[in-house]
């Protein structure tokens, strides 16, 4: 067999439908006077002086590399004071560390749905709209998928009460802020849900942590959620500008995971570095809560002046702003014309959002000021 072949072919297949990807040119990424609406950097906390100052410090007690995974060398007293703090902020028993967002997805969610565990295949109800990280755990537990409308808990709701004398485990999958569309799940209703059907609620608080609830912490931390079995995962790669990912739970689910998820036991622990200032930045975000205001209320105007030119931003409520345009091609000749205008979006296609639903993705952060966003406007009147 010709395997170049095959996977050219592959290659060109995506070519001709306007799906293929490729990394930026990196003179457009590095370029000082091109105004990026792309970076989730939300806070701008990537190149905060004393995020770097605290992963310098870290490096330097405990060395640039973790040396092993958590089981073996890689453990330290950094790692389980951040995870006790992400705990008490987060109101859960205890927390753990992850690698990256999609790792501790596809591990913890995977581990969780394990049909030798709990005995049969779990059922399991997902919104439509929520990351493959997510649908691939699914899809490599083999647990049986329920995919309902998008935020759509009427939908949910009879779903679940479809399945009311199933006496399989329920679990309720749902991002709270989401990356692509920039909206919010229905806290308050989901979580009534999970609890009238006694279902496990998996919540992906990645673009929420630092943007929205008590001190930044996500929204999970608005409600209690201490009667229904539940884990909260959340990143520190996007409005915490480092890389890795944490899980809030009970500390049952965290033995769990520490015995079962392949993901965790594995890999090789982040470099103190990173932990140093992530920790860092995570505290942090208790004195952000003017910034985090600011940078809700200027999307709020951007998004009616988006309006205004006559597009549609769909169902966004946050800094995440998507401007639909429909079709993929369509959507590459609007990034290329920004581009030409010195602005930076992101062009996000299937499979990433629905067929037919491409889009031009506005993400606000602190550094972005009102000249940015003028020019951002007068732009989009050439598209």
């Amino acid at each position: 067999m010709h395997y170049d072949n095959k996977y050219t072919t592959y290659c060109l297949k995506l070519q001709n439908t306007a799906k293929y990807r490729q990394l930026p040119e990196i003179s457009d990424v590095i370029q000082k006077d091109l105004i990026d609406f792309s970076s989730n950097d939300y806070l701008n906390l990537s190149r905060n002086k004393e995020l770097l100052q605290a992963a310098k410090q870290a490096a330097e007690y405990y060395g640039v590399g973790s040396t092993g995974s958590r089981l073996l060398s890689g453990n330290s007293e950094l790692f389980e004071e951040f995870e006790r703090q992400i705990a008490k902020d987060k109101a859960t028993q205890t927390a753990l560390i992850w690698n990256s967002g999609f790792q501790a997805n596809i591990s913890a969610l995977s581990s969780l749905l394990d049909e030798a565990v709990l005995g049969h295949k779990a059922l399991v109800f997902c919104d439509r709209f929520n990351h493959s990280s997510l649908y691939q755990a699914i899809f490599l537990s083999k647990a049986e998928l329920v995919r309902y409308q998008h935020n759509d808990m009427n939908h949910l709701a009879e779903l679940l009460h479809k399945h009311t004398n199933d006496r399989r485990a329920k679990f309720i999958i749902s991002e709270t802020l989401y990356g692509m569309d920039g909206d919010q799940v229905p806290l308050l209703e989901i979580t009534n849900l999970a609890s009238q059907h006694q279902a496990f609620l998996y919540l992906d608080e990645a673009h929420a942590t630092g943007i929205l609830g008590v001190d930044g912490y996500g929204m999970s931390t608005d409600f209690n959620l201490e009667n229904i079995p539940h884990l909260v995962m959340g990143t520190f790669s996007k409005a915490i500008g480092v890389s890795g990912a944490y899980t809030a739970s009970n500390m049952q689910i965290k033995n769990y995971l520490i015995n079962k998820s392949a993901g965790f036991i594995y890999s090789t622990a982040l470099s103190p570095m990173i932990i140093g200032a992530a920790y860092y930045g995570w505290v942090l975000l208790k004195k952000l809560k003017q910034e985090r205001q600011n940078l809700l209320q200027s999307a709020n105007a951007l998004r009616e002046q988006i309006k205004q030119l006559g597009f549609d931003t769909g169902v966004s409520t946050t800094h995440i702003i998507p401007i639909l345009l429909g079709a993929e091609k369509d959507v590459l000749n609007a990034q290329q014309i920004l581009l030409n205008y010195g602005i930076i979006v992101a062009a996000i296609r299937p499979p990433t959002v629905p067929p037919n639903k491409s889009r031009l993705r506005i993400a606000l952060t602190l550094k972005h000021q009102s000249v940015d966003f003028e020019k951002l406007l007068m732009a989009l009147k050439y598209l």
